[in-house]
């Protein structure tokens, strides 16, 4: 019974620092913990023929009848009952990252490869630092310039974000490979998913600016196709469009298609129990919003990379149009 609960999705919260392969193997170790903790069953009885003293006569012996348990599938004679599980990983964040994780298990590392071909978006919160550059993007990297930020200002980071949302906007219309004076199209853009057909650079559906308060700032994104890095990487052309630097101090992913934060599992709740409740719990809204999102959609033909005419190469480079990795 506790095996079978266990076949479906469901999202942990992975910190910054942790690798996602270990965050995957501690699950499993404590689902392994769970499930060999419970109750053993009855173990079968047999019968035997013990000999011993014969009822009213205890100096004379006889054999008699005796059930007894049969221990050829008792835990200390043959070892625990589950040694390993099958789980898989979805989306991954690398270690510096930080936020919603999803997992598969058993059966349903088969979703995860729908979730995959869904092409679903996903939410970050970018936090960045104005006034310097690394060689990797990264606060904690090799600073190689450090600059001014004074005229940066609140209007000049919208507008940039502006320009940046609407050449991925049609990026993303030109990846779709929909005719768009069909009536697919139509609908598919009232429901808002719209998605590429096959794999792309990062596309950029949404960005927003939450917090700015120099030198610090913090956007809200919303992509698909992207890695990590990518979202760094973009902090620092932000910073040259605004004739600046930056870098990035926190990568913070807040939703993967159907998994928010809310439906992650912190550390302390990675056990049997609460993950088969999770499981149960984001059942039916997996199937729903997978069926919802694996309609069949025009044309399969794979269109090469844009090419944006944005103000800068800075930005063009922030498209991504040269790199398809990582989901």
């Amino acid at each position: 019974m506790g095996l079978a609960r266990l076949n479906g999705l469901f999202a942990a919260y992975k910190p910054p620092g942790l690798k996602w392969l270990h965050l995957r193997d501690t699950v499993e170790q404590q689902l392994l913990k769970g499930l060999n903790a419970a109750e053993p069953s009855v173990p079968e009885q047999r019968v035997r023929f013990l000999l011993g003293p014969m009822e009213g006569n205890e100096e004379e012996l006889a054999l008699t009848a005796t059930s007894v348990p049969t221990l050829t599938k008792h835990r200390l004679v043959c070892g625990p009952a589950f040694t390993s599980l099958k789980i898989g990983v979805g989306h991954r964040l690398d270690i510096q990252s930080s936020g919603v994780l999803v997992l598969g298990v058993g059966r349903g590392r088969r979703l995860l490869t729908d979730m995959y071909d869904a092409h679903l978006t996903k939410d970050y919160t970018v936090r960045g630092l104005l006034g310097k550059a690394t060689d990797d993007f990264h606060e904690d990297g090799r600073l190689v310039e450090k600059t001014t930020y004074d005229h940066v200002t609140r209007e000049k980071l919208d507008r940039i974000l502006a320009v940046i949302q609407g050449s991925h906007q049609k990026a993303l219309v030109m990846y779709s490979n929909l005719d768009l004076q069909s009536q697919e199209a139509y609908e598919m853009a009232t429901r808002g998913v719209i998605r590429p057909m096959n794999k792309s650079p990062m596309l950029i559906t949404g960005i927003r600016c939450l917090h700015f308060a120099p030198p610090e700032f913090l956007l809200e994104v919303q992509c698909m196709h992207e890695t990590q890095q990518q979202l760094r990487k973009l902090v620092h052309e932000i910073g040259l469009e605004l004739k600046t630097t930056a870098v990035c101090s926190q990568v913070r992913r807040t939703r993967d298609g159907f998994f928010t934060l809310d439906d992650a599992l912190l550390r302390t709740h990675w056990d049997l129990h609460s993950i088969q409740d999770a499981i149960q719990a984001a059942a039916p809204r997996v199937a729903a919003e997978l069926e919802k999102n694996l309609k069949p959609r025009l044309g399969t033909q794979e269109l090469p990379s844009p090419s944006p005419s944005w103000n800068s190469e800075g930005l063009n480079s922030a498209m991504g149009a040269g790199s398809c990795a990582g989901h």
